[in-house]
């Protein structure tokens, strides 16, 4: 960047702004987090229906790369970038679905690779959407980008404590079981919105504390980015 003069064609005016006139072969992409949040009910719903098993872990697993490998490809990279990015992360998850798939892998490595996609999500979310928000201002791109956050939160949780079940010997809930992965996702949930049915509960300390902080992060979550996205979202059609 210059310290003089205007910028240039293609010159980056500083680092929160992309090139102010990219070359055809490398156009920046537009966001698409309205087909992430759609990626992520669709993982959502399936581990809520899908039974517990090789297959599903496989299935749920390529969803939730495939979820990645969105967030990746519609980033505000250069084209070279954000490619390479997202082959890898879709050859690494298409690699590890298929030792699933195969019995090579174990459940609990699968539930944390999981947990580590819908991670990496996440803070390629809050990334764009901070670089969106400033660029555009409040959109529906953005709030639907704060949405698939809070449901990828609820995600992550339940994939936990599946990592937790399979490690510690007693089980993880009070009613003595460690639940099925519909379950699992049923109770992160719960916590998730404070809806608290009581029909599940942590039955150790560790269980309570991821308790505790989902719902105290699920509902400050709520009151002020969600919040504040769709205010600003009402406020800028109330302007128009």
């Amino acid at each position: 960047m210059r310290l003089y003069g205007p910028p240039m064609i293609g010159e980056r005016t500083g680092w929160w702004d992309p090139p102010s006139d990219p070359t055809p072969g490398d156009r920046l992409p537009t966001f698409r987090y309205g087909a992430v949040f759609i990626c992520t009910v669709v993982l959502m719903v399936f581990l809520l229906v899908a039974p517990s098993g090789t297959w599903s872990r496989a299935v749920a697993l390529a969803l939730a790369g495939g979820t990645l490998v969105v967030v990746l490809a519609t980033s505000r990279e250069r084209r070279r970038v954000r490619r390479a990015r997202a082959v890898l992360a879709g050859t690494l998850a298409g690699l590890i679905v298929l030792g699933i798939a195969v019995g090579l892998v174990e459940p609990v490595v699968a539930e944390a690779v999981a947990a580590l996609c819908g991670i990496a999500v996440c803070l390629a979310l809050v990334g764009g959407l901070l670089r969106l928000v400033r660029s555009r201002g409040v959109t529906f791109q953005a709030v639907a980008g704060g949405l698939a956050i809070y449901l990828q939160i609820g995600l992550i949780f339940s994939w936990l404590i599946a990592v937790i079940s399979h490690v510690d010997s007693a089980p993880y809930f009070a009613q003595g079981r460690d639940g099925s992965q519909a379950e699992r996702v049923y109770y992160s949930f719960t916590c998730l919105t404070t809806t608290g049915f009581g029909d599940f509960t942590a039955a150790r300390p560790l269980g309570r504390a991821l308790a505790v902080v989902e719902m105290l992060g699920g509902q400050l979550y709520l009151v002020t980015v969600i919040g504040v996205l769709v205010g600003g979202l009402v406020g800028r059609a109330a302007r128009r």
